[in-house]
């Protein structure tokens, strides 16, 4: 729980010209995009029996329930700025096991999949990928968005990893226990020319969990610092090249030492503040805030 607020801590402190906004709240309205109705109403009213409780892993409260509207308000903000400035991060979100009646895995409601339908209910996109790099695969994503044809779901996971029963993403990746940086490279390369092969999204959600990283003790995968950094880079140069706009959320992360999940996640944020100067120059001259990233996230409470 506490990777969020020393997560802010860190960006705030070494990461110049941020703009920081606080986390909007998503209405039912929202998250009924994703979610059933007896499902939001359940969490809202603090109405889950014990079991479904137990698969989310945290117990009930009016915080946990507010934090997770505003993980979820939050990606969409991220979204909507991305598609004004080319690149925006939340610093929370990356909720991806929650299905539509159920959460699980420390997730509540699925950030991605209602941001997804928003922007496109908005009329401000037609379609969308969801690219999750964390470490687990994004099973209440693939199931939420499985009969959807304008979003496509990507999942790069640890193939024996939680979940242990996954569901069918668009696009599913598999890696061995030991994957390292030059092999991962070599499989997300392959995956992100399948997925533009296959798909023309105009909006990227981008799930840069931590987990993959070699010091994540639930990750099983041996990325070093520099082979996440190579991975963040190739997402970032796949959304530039292709002028799309990318919506980073931090998703999981588990170190033995805090301090390195917390150094996985701020170099995305630095990575991406770079490409948000790339974006300016390129595309967006007369952008607000050129040089500068918003950010959006609730870093005090923990999702997944």
């Amino acid at each position: 729980m506490r990777k969020y607020s020393m997560l802010r801590e860190a960006v705030e402190r070494d990461v110049p010209g941020l703009v920081l906004i606080e986390a909007p709240r998503a209405g039912d309205d929202a998250l009924l995009l994703a979610h059933t109705p007896e499902y939001v109403a359940s969490v809202s009213r603090g109405e889950l029996d014990p079991a479904r409780q137990r698969e989310i892993g945290f117990p009930w409260s009016h915080a946990m329930v507010e934090r997770s509207r505003r993980s979820a308000g939050a990606t969409i903000e991220a979204c909507r700025v991305a598609l004004r400035e080319g690149i925006s991060v939340n610093l929370a979100g990356g909720t991806h096991h929650a299905y539509a009646d159920k959460g699980g895995g420390f997730c509540v409601f699925n950030d991605a999949a209602i941001a997804a339908r928003q922007l496109r209910r908005d009329g401000r996109v037609a379609r969308v990928a969801v690219v999750d790099l964390d470490v687990h695969q994004g099973n209440g994503t693939a199931s939420i968005l499985r009969d959807d044809p304008f979003v496509f779901t990507l999942s790069l996971h640890g193939e024996k990893n939680y979940p242990f029963r996954k569901e069918a993403s668009d696009l599913d990746v598999g890696l061995p226990d030991g994957c390292d940086d030059e092999a991962y490279a070599q499989a997300l390369q392959g995956a992100l020319h399948t997925l533009f092969a296959r798909f023309a999204p105009d909006l990227i959600i981008y799930l840069a969990g931590a987990d993959p990283h070699e010091g994540d003790r639930l990750g099983r995968l041996k990325l070093t610092l520099a082979g996440l950094a190579r991975r963040d880079r190739l997402v970032f140069d796949a959304a530039l090249e292709r002028g799309l706009p990318i919506a980073v959320t931090m998703a999981g992360g588990y170190g033995n030492q805090i301090e390195n999940t917390v150094a996985v996640h701020a170099q995305t944020i630095a990575l991406a503040t770079q490409y948000h100067e790339r974006y300016a120059r390129r595309d967006k001259p007369d952008a607000a805030g050129a040089g500068a990233i918003p950010l959006t996230g609730d870093t005090e409470k923990a999702q997944q």
